[in-house]
């Protein structure tokens, strides 16, 4: 378990977010393997950034696209229809749960 536990401090150290990064029993226990692939995954995409060199594994996380719109841009896009695009009337979330949550 000392070893996961200093993976677990690696991952943050290298900046992995917290709610990346999985519990303990998630894995010694293989109660939430899903989170494991879901911390792995993250490393990758924060490895990606700070050591390319090394194979890419997860998704590349996104850089900054700044961009500066003229008044005349931000006033015509206060026209736009909010329904032009269709419609999500009627649709829901209800009854849907995808495994199991996490235990803090």
């Amino acid at each position: 378990m000392e070893n996961i536990a200093a993976f677990q401090d690696a991952c943050k150290k290298l900046g992995v977010r917290e709610t990346d990064v999985f519990q303990t029993v998630d894995l010694w226990e293989r109660r939430n393997v899903s989170q494991v692939t879901n911390c792995l995954s993250a490393l990758g995409s924060v490895l990606q950034r700070t050591h390319p060199h090394l194979p890419q594994f997860g998704p590349r996380v996104s850089e900054e696209n700044k961009r500066d719109f003229t008044e005349e841009q931000l006033r015509a896009g206060k026209d736009v229809i909010s329904l032009q695009y269709g419609s999500n009337q009627g649709a829901n979330q209800s009854g849907q749960n995808f495994g199991n949550s996490r235990h803090m």
